[in-house]
């Protein structure tokens, strides 16, 4: 079911099993739509609806079942013919706000993305003689292939044999695939590449691709951010120092240090780590492994450069999308550039007809590498 939005249409399915069409008295209630996506943690969502009593004098919204936790719920924005999918989740929460006015009393509706499935059973199962890349495929495609979830995996170079070390799950399917990401210096996270299809992602940082349309402040008619703040930390960046031991000659050999996965860079003139964290566990980890520890260690830490701001969807054109890059101008020369993109806040708000978003973008240090950013 479409409902309209200053030209941006919200596509809302869902169902037990199987997301569908949300019911009609659904879509006529719908009020507020919020979507938020952090790159450290889940995704999640909230629904907003006005809540009618019927003859019986409970609420028709609640007796249909439609929004009944545990259901799974499909959000996506229309903007002209393409669906951008917001998120594939599934109902956690509810939230009942009575009203003596009528008409006032309203249900809000919350849940996170489908991966919220990957928390609700610890195990305790070992993975011998797999790599960890074929432990996160079988995983993913033996457990979440019925909720639209597709394995994304970048090959490990790591083998292990069951003589020296077997991969051992104890906790729940997100904990260990977090734990297995972590170990090889990537990342592992969800993300809706359609509407009911989800792909898990595990590999580096990903900052290829195409840029998203800059996003331009204070100029004039080309302005599209509404408010921007940006910070500098210098004390974000962490270097790693550590050592393993040589098995035959038990040396100390200190950890080498590797090049950062987080490729291409962003600015000109990147800020020194300031803080040294000592790699935990490493003395007895092969030269390959205690070097992923101190890379992991290195990667884990947030970057110094931080920009946070809202903008216009109208006027922007686009959905902004999470661990994308993204252009910044009219900031100045130290600030304006290219941004990672790691948080972003859909809010749609029907009765107002109004569709912002708030984003978080991060990068190394300052100053551009191009002079001038196109608005494409």
């Amino acid at each position: 079911m479409l409902t309209g939005v200053l030209g941006i249409r919200v596509l809302l399915w869902m169902g037990e099993n199987l997301p569908r069409p949300a019911p009609v008295e659904a879509m006529r209630a719908l009020q507020e739509v919020e979507v938020h996506f952090n790159d450290r943690a889940p995704s999640g969502f909230r629904l907003v609806f006005a809540l009618h009593k019927d003859k019986s004098l409970d609420y028709t919204l609640l007796k249909s079942g439609a929004l009944e936790p545990g259901s799974l719920v499909v959000v996506a924005a229309i903007m002209g013919v393409v669906p951008h999918a917001l998120i594939n989740g599934v109902i956690t929460h509810h939230q009942i706000e009575p009203s003596a006015e009528a008409g006032g009393s309203r249900l809000t509706v919350m849940g996170q993305d489908v991966g919220q499935m990957m928390d609700l059973e610890e195990r305790n199962e070992p993975y011998d003689n797999r790599p960890d890349f074929l432990i996160f495929n079988q995983v993913i495609a033996s457990r979440y292939a019925r909720y639209g979830v597709v394995p994304l995996a970048t090959p490990t170079t790591d083998f292990p044999l069951m003589l020296y070390r077997t991969p051992w799950q104890q906790g729940t399917d997100r904990a260990f695939l977090q734990e297995l990401a972590r170990r090889n210096g990537f990342v592992f996270y969800l993300e809706p590449t359609a509407p009911g299809v989800t792909t898990a992602y595990f590999g580096p940082e990903n900052r290829l691709g195409i840029p998203q349309p800059t996003l331009s402040f204070n100029l004039g008619s080309l302005s599209n951010v509404q408010s921007l703040h940006v910070g500098n930390d210098a004390l974000a960046p962490v270097a790693s120092r550590g050592v393993f031991v040589e098995p035959f000659t038990r040396t100390s050999i200190p950890i080498p240090a590797l090049p950062s996965l987080r490729l291409p860079p962003l600015s000109a003139e990147p800020a020194p780590a300031l803080r040294t964290a000592l790699t935990r566990d490493s003395a007895n980890r092969n030269p390959a492994q205690a070097a992923l520890a101190g890379l992991s260690q290195s990667m884990s830490a947030p970057e110094p450069v931080e920009v946070r701001g809202s903008l216009d969807t109208v006027r922007y054109g686009h959905v902004l999308r999470n661990r994308r890059l993204v252009g910044l101008r009219g900031v100045g020369l130290s600030y304006d550039g290219y941004y990672y993109v790691r948080q972003v806040t859909h809010r749609i708000d029907v009765r107002q007809s109004s569709y912002t978003q708030s984003f978080g973008l991060s990068r190394e240090g300052i100053g551009t590498l191009l002079p001038v950013l196109p608005p494409l």
